[in-house]
């Protein structure tokens, strides 16, 4: 591994992290800026800087990236696979964007991480970390445990959580309703909507921190595989003193994210996030199903709720399967045909293809780069 490479390899993973932030926004504010309860530019201020102090809160995931999905030893290989990684999740994500479809940054980069791999270590499926005994901090490690399983249940439990949530706020509301008096007045629209568009503010606000917690991380994880497959290759042993902050020589149990690529990657995913991703916004907020302050309000808390497991346990989840499940709980206990589900077929179909489509464009990329002579592995 050069220099070179590794100073492209952050560059890239910093390109991918600003996209990550206006493809993801939506996670974020969509339910608030459906309901009316801020205006879009609001919602982008109030999304950047939790997502800001998000990233800042902790590095588990990152941790999983950096070590708990790939062989490390492939990267020595083929040091340039992490560019092809993350080109392929790139090049998902701003599709995905185009198309208006609320697809996940983070499996595109773990599609990416896969088939790169795969490409590097000749189709040796050895090179993925499938499932590794239980860790007494992160719990199991590997594809099955911190990918697969995750990726059916956090969703499952997203839209579940919704659902009850919505469901116990509906008898609430109700019970107030009819028992007369201040409780009745209480219980009006005009008054839930003020009540709700304030609680809103607060869940809303959770929603963004817990995204910067869970997304940021895993660009984080990144730069930290090229530094650390940089400085064990003898690329960064003759920098000057001032870029030495650049060697990172701990990659053990006790690795530690260097704070200088904490709080890099945190600024630039709020820079993105500030720059909106309104394709996907319209698509959350208003084709999804008719979101009032009370709906926006039971959704957000369901899908900060599962991202803070997640997060807590390392699990790199999927944001934006989880907000659009709990969107469709919430909607679903107003009643199942409020769904407009035609979207959720398209988003559901998004959902599935994103890690095939991004690993193998990964794929194909590293393949390419090998017969053009751009890179070598083996």
């Amino acid at each position: 591994m050069t220099l070179t490479v590794v100073l492209m390899v952050v560059l890239i993973a910093l390109i991918f992290e600003y996209i990550n932030g206006f493809h993801d926004t939506a996670n974020s504010i969509a339910t608030v800026v459906a309901t009316k309860v801020l205006t879009p530019s609001q919602a982008i201020i109030l999304a950047a800087s939790m997502n800001l102090l998000g990233a800042l809160s902790g590095t588990a995931v990152a941790k999983t990236i950096f070590s708990g999905l790939i062989d490390a030893n492939v990267i020595s290989m083929a040091p340039a696979m992490l560019i092809c990684a993350l080109l392929g999740g790139i090049v998902w994500n701003l599709v995905t964007w185009w198309w208006g479809l609320p697809s996940s940054s983070s499996h595109a980069l773990i599609g990416g991480l896969c088939g790169s791999a795969l490409a590097a270590s000749g189709n040796n499926w050895n090179a993925l970390i499938w499932s590794e005994p239980a860790d007494p901090i992160y719990h199991s490690k590997g594809l099955l445990w911190k990918v697969v399983v995750p990726m059916v249940t956090s969703p499952l439990g997203g839209f579940l959580l919704g659902l009850l949530i919505m469901g116990v706020l509906f008898a609430v509301i109700s019970k107030m309703s009819q028992a007369g008096g201040v409780l009745s007045r209480i219980a009006r629209p005009k008054t839930m909507n003020k009540v709700f568009g304030r609680l809103q503010i607060v869940s809303a606000a959770a929603m963004g921190f817990m995204h910067g917690t869970n997304d940021a991380q895993k660009t984080m994880g990144i730069i930290a595989l090229a530094l650390a497959g940089g400085t064990a290759a003898g690329a960064l042993d003759n920098l000057p003193s001032w870029l030495q902050f650049l060697v990172l020589t701990e990659t053990g149990k006790d690795f530690e994210v260097p704070l200088w690529i904490v709080i890099t990657c945190a600024l630039v995913m709020a820079a993105g996030t500030a720059a909106g991703g309104w394709r996907i916004i319209k698509t959350l907020g208003h084709k999804l199903v008719k979101l009032h302050p009370v709906h926006g309000f039971a959704a957000e808390t369901a899908s900060t709720t599962m991202i803070g497991i997640a997060t807590s346990l390392g699990i790199p989840v999927s944001t934006t399967h989880n907000i659009s499940a709990a969107i469709m709980g919430v909607g679903t206990a107003k009643r199942a045909n409020a769904i407009k589900w035609s979207v959720v077929q398209r988003m559901v179909w998004a959902w599935i293809l994103t890690i095939p489509i991004a690993g193998g464009l990964a794929y194909l990329l590293i393949k390419l780069s090998h017969a053009m002579g751009w890179i070598a592995y083996g």
